[in-house]
């Protein structure tokens, strides 16, 4: 008992993924943490893509905040990855008593509480509307290779297409609703990034104001091509929080 207690009572990372993908893609970042690592999953994933056509963003959100309650841990860092990053906002406001910091990890970022199109440049707005509506939240298996999996080895992107799972459309239209949270916020700049370009990066930089940037030279999935790098960049950020807390 004496145990569980000064566990829960540690700083955790919760991880929430990306759109395609679950919760193990974590599974070698969290490694030696020295923390409680929550790898969350977005809802139904191992059901027909049907189960989870009409979900919106906030069961999105809810899904994810029954996994937190049910883990146990008290305060913890939101870790979020591409349009996880929108949940986590969602997160960040509902559990803000909670949330020890936010880190985006190549994360979508809008402002004023809007919506995944939203934080996208037209014309790549308009593009990515006309898809959803058209051809649904899978990508063909091409573009999963070249944008996803560029810089992974061939089993690793393999294992991604073979593996992806179609999102809700809600999960990109609708709004988070939800300020950029009043704690340490760190981006992780993904400079080889072929999904997200820097270019884009810099905009949800803008967006959520962080209290400082770090760089991998890594593509979409750094947790897959570099996961030792994002780790040591994780381990070091309870520290620099504190720091920024206090400046």
């Amino acid at each position: 008992m004496i145990n569980q207690t000064r566990e829960s009572e540690k700083t955790g990372f919760v991880f929430i993924h990306g759109a395609g993908l679950n919760g193990r893609v974590w599974s070698r970042v969290a490694e030696n943490l020295d923390a409680p690592c929550l790898l969350a999953e977005f809802p139904c994933r191992e059901g027909p893509a049907e189960s989870r056509g009409g979900l919106s963003l906030a069961e999105y959100a809810d899904c994810l905040r029954r996994q937190i309650e049910a883990w146990g841990t008290r305060r913890f860092v939101l870790v979020a990855h591409s349009l996880g990053g929108l949940p986590a906002l969602r997160l960040a406001s509902k559990l803000s008593d909670r949330v020890a910091g936010f880190v985006a990890v190549g994360a979508a970022v809008p402002k004023n509480g809007g919506s995944f199109l939203s934080a996208l440049p037209w014309p790549r707005r308009a593009i990515m509307a006309g898809i959803l509506r058209k051809m649904g939240t899978k990508p063909p298996e091409g573009a999963i290779r070249a944008g996803l999996c560029n810089d992974l080895p061939a089993d690793l992107a393999e294992a991604v297409v073979r593996g992806f799972v179609p999102e809700a459309v809600r999960a990109y239209t609708d709004r988070t609703d939800a300020p950029v949270p009043d704690v340490p916020r760190l981006y992780v700049k993904l400079t080889r990034d072929k999904e997200f370009s820097p270019a884009l990066q810099n905009r949800m930089i803008a967006n959520l104001a962080p209290h400082a940037v770090r760089t991998l030279a890594a593509g979409h999935l750094p947790m897959l091509s570099d996961p030792d790098g994002l780790r040591a960049i994780l381990r070091r950020f309870p520290a620099e929080a504190d720091a920024w807390r206090q400046a």
